[in-house]
């Protein structure tokens, strides 16, 4: 009877351990991809893009500016498909992350998974920000701030937790938050 139930807490805290694991490396992916998505936002700002205009016939060049991509629609589009499970990402031409243009969402950053996700992922520039409801986070503001996010519910009961990085552009240069702020990490 002792050996019986000695063994019943071993299992008990093997499953305790297991589920502590799972969700450590699924928040591992969200700030893993939220890092990545902030490097490709600082390396499409200082790609140099020339403006279209009419050179004059004698000397002269285009001027070269650094744009800040748009906003992108968020993958998952809604919240409830990353609770408590995973989701494919699609790859046709306009879903999830082949989504914006040359100058705005997912395209202009360059970026895209294609492997199974438990996060949803946002970048948004300019207000709408999931930082205002995080203690601690720094506020993006200016027109030329912005904010990488996810949002996940590993276990699926209704406790989010949020990854955030901000950034704004000073000085013709992108300045990042230093850190990841997190809210309800399962770290």
């Amino acid at each position: 009877m002792i050996v019986i139930t000695i063994l019943g807490v071993l299992a008990a805290l093997a499953v305790v351990g297991v589920r502590s694991y799972l969700a450590t490396a699924r928040t591992a992916e969200a700030k893993q991809t939220v890092g990545a998505i902030a490097r490709a936002t600082v390396a499409q700002y200082e790609r140099e893009r020339d403006i279209s205009q009419i050179m004059p016939a004698a000397g002269g060049s285009a001027e070269v500016t650094h744009i800040l991509c748009g906003s992108a629609t968020p993958v998952p589009s809604a919240f409830t498909s990353v609770q408590g499970k995973k989701y494919q990402p699609g790859a046709a031409p306009g879903a999830d992350f082949a989504t914006g243009s040359s100058i705005a969402g997912w395209q202009c950053l360059g970026f895209s998974i294609s492997q199974p996700i438990y996060f949803q992922y946002s970048y948004q520039v300019g207000g709408n920000y999931v930082s205002q409801l995080m203690p601690g986070a720094p506020i993006p503001s200016g027109a030329e701030a912005f904010e990488i996010a996810a949002l996940g519910d590993l276990d699926g009961d209704g406790l989010t937790c949020a990854i955030v990085r901000t950034g704004e552009v000073r000085n013709d240069e992108i300045a990042m938050s230093p850190v990841l702020f997190t809210n309800n990490d399962p770290d």
